[in-house]
């Protein structure tokens, strides 16, 4: 489908894919941004959506542009009630949040949910869609202004980085960790499971890649996760689509918003994406044309 991009979302692997350190390597030259909100333009034979409907779409690349295509199977409608700008920050984060705590962390309502990096966009999501289906979230923060925005998109508690283990401890542990950042800080993540707890290997913005002993997982019953949904999910025909049908009823009654931190014109694309590299992300980054 072709889409007039009125907002794209800014996202981690982008800065990754500006250093040719992402895995997905599209030969070059290429247009950054794989999130795009906006309205169809053209569409195949046999769509279900029409030109001029609202929509989101993951597109791979090419969504810091004025238009994008994106594969039909990775267009979603988008509600009314929600904002471009909002609707730019869903379908990589949200889909994501989706598959690694529903699909692979096998999340129930009345569990507890520890998240890492809780204030950035996947962290946002995880918290935000944690709560909406009954979980108590513990959100794992750097700072004053980082905790509040946890809060603000549903977390119960929050810690801070520095002594995140013993706070957990004092909360009598989670069920379930989100870890977006990995580095040093896993195997605390572990020391917090209960058992028969689940710790969600969802990336590494921290650099640095760590390692388990196994043991630990044999005596204490827990397991690590890995979630990559792009390459599950984009290889199997119709999935994305049932995750977003999933979503849609928290989307319509407004659990599920992105928190916008920062918006730029599309043409400070390189402005934004420093943003994410320095880390000073509270929210959602998008571009706007």
């Amino acid at each position: 489908m072709l889409i007039e991009v009125a907002a794209a979302g800014v996202n981690f692997p982008d800065v990754l894919q500006s250093k040719g350190l992402y895995q997905y390597k599209p030969e070059t030259p290429f247009t950054l941004g794989s999130e795009v909100a906006g309205t169809v333009r053209e569409v195949p034979d046999g769509s279900s959506l029409a030109p001029g409907d609202r929509v989101v779409a993951f597109s791979g690349t090419g969504a810091f542009a004025e238009a994008a295509v994106a594969d039909a199977d990775a267009v979603f409608p988008l509600p009314d009630n929600v904002s471009f700008e909002a609707g730019a920050g869903l379908p990589m984060n949200y889909l994501t949040a989706q598959f690694a705590m529903v699909v692979r962390g096998h999340l129930e309502a009345g569990q507890a949910v520890l998240v890492h990096g809780a204030a950035g966009g996947v962290g946002t999501a995880c918290v935000q869609l944690a709560a909406a289906l009954g979980a108590t979230v513990i959100a794992v923060v750097s700072s004053d202004a980082k905790a509040e925005v946890a809060r603000s998109v549903g977390a119960a508690h929050t810690v801070p980085v520095e002594g995140f283990r013993d706070a957990v401890k004092e909360l009598g542990g989670v069920d379930l960790v989100v870890d977006p950042v990995g580095g040093d800080r896993f195997t605390d993540s572990l020391r917090c499971l209960r058992p028969l707890g689940r710790l969600l290997v969802v990336g590494f913005t921290a650099g640095e890649i760590p390692t388990v002993k196994v043991n630990r997982l044999l005596l204490n019953n827990i397991d690590v996760v890995g979630v990559g949904w792009g390459a599950f999910a984009l290889g199997r025909p119709g999935f994305a689509t049932e995750q977003w049908d999933e979503l849609l009823p928290h989307l319509r009654s407004g659990a599920l918003d992105p928190p916008i931190g920062a918006r730029f014109p599309l043409e400070k694309a390189a402005e934004a994406l420093t943003q994410i590299d320095e880390r000073r992300v509270l929210g959602k980054i998008v571009l706007t044309t």
